[in-house]
């Protein structure tokens, strides 16, 4: 696969060339974006696969849901619908997609829509009876069509951008230098005993501006994994027998976690949709045994398989520090957009 992705190095000088033009065009007003008069913030990453949106939106909804009336606006990746949705009661992971699923069951009191199409998105959320004052756009930052009035870049610990190149060479969808664009830049999944060190020297790779914050995270796992009808303490399933079931971009720290010698661990592509052979291979491996999965992959196996076998492991995005000054930061920008809008 390297040496395919080193044979394809000048298809991506190319896709770089033409993204690079788009930008450009976009920031010269040549090709026409769309701003509204609400705090509009687009939480995205240079590259494919995880980074942890998932985490840092549910961290934003938590911040700002007591306040303000929130609003989610996903893709929808992999949903078996077109257009715009809005999660209501009937709605599933499959025409609404995983991830706005799980935002939508955790989080009942806020507004969850999918449009691949932002601008329609936002104006359909707009005609709401009770519209929204906050709307979070999840993987958005290539997104140019729609303005956010803020933009926060995730890259990944042991995955940067800096250290990254186009596709199909390497992950990046656009250049690095659409990193400028960012207010704030996160590095997800740290190590939680980062030194201030490597701390800074990640700051030099990545070129931070002096008008951006940098912050560094880490996934905080529950304490507990959770069923339809039970709750067991991490601590009591660590050394039984059981199945680890992931499909996310990069599952091995969910193994880890969990994974004791006598565990087997059934991974499976990025936002997966689960067939009637998966689930048999899933049933026939786990036997009598308990299933565990990540929380986006539970939304779709919750009905599909027994579900006293069945159990999630919730993470949340937790700051190595500075979390007061981000809260801030968010806040403040929030506030004001909202008094001049």
């Amino acid at each position: 696969m390297n040496l395919i992705r080193k044979l394809l190095f000048p298809f991506a000088i190319l896709y770089g060339l033409i993204t690079s033009i788009r930008n450009f065009l976009f920031d010269k007003g040549i090709l026409k974006f769309y701003s509204f008069d609400l705090p509009v913030i687009a939480v995205g990453n240079l590259s494919v696969g995880g980074t942890g949106k998932t985490p840092q939106i549910e961290y934003l909804i938590r911040l700002l849901s007591d306040t303000y009336k929130i609003a989610t606006l996903s893709r929808g990746y992999k949903r078996q619908s077109k257009g715009f949705i809005l999660a209501q009661a009937g709605t599933n992971a499959k025409n609404l997609g995983d991830e706005p699923f799980q935002f939508f069951q955790k989080f009942p009191s806020i507004h969850v829509a999918v449009d691949a199409d932002r601008k329609n998105g936002i104006e359909q959320l707009l005609y709401l009876p009770e519209k929204p004052e906050v709307i979070l756009l999840d993987d958005a930052f290539q997104h140019r069509k729609v303005k956010a009035g803020f933009y926060i870049l995730l890259t990944s610990y042991g995955d940067l951008y800096s250290d990254d190149f186009m596709l199909p060479t390497g992950n990046l969808r656009e250049s690095r230098d659409g990193a400028k664009r960012a207010n704030i830049i996160i590095v997800t999944k740290c190590p939680f005993n980062l030194s201030l060190d490597e701390q800074n020297k990640i700051k030099k790779s990545l070129k931070v501006g002096v008008n951006q914050e940098l912050y560094f995270t880490f996934i905080a796992y529950d304490d507990y994994i959770y069923g339809e009808n039970r709750t067991i303490n991490v601590n009591e399933i660590q050394s039984a027998t059981k199945v680890l079931v992931a499909g996310i971009a990069k599952p091995e720290p969910f193994f880890s976690y969990l994974q004791n010698s006598n565990d087997v661990c059934l991974s499976f592509p990025d936002h997966h949709n689960f067939t009637d052979k998966d689930l048999l291979e899933i049933k026939n491996v786990a036997q009598n045994n308990i299933i565990i999965t990540t929380e986006k992959d539970y939304v779709r196996l919750k009905g599909s398989v027994p579900s006293e076998q069945l159990f999630y492991l919730p993470i949340q995005s937790s700051f190595l520090s500075g979390s007061e000054n981000f809260d801030k930061t968010i806040i403040n920008y929030v506030g004001t957009s909202t008094r001049n809008s």
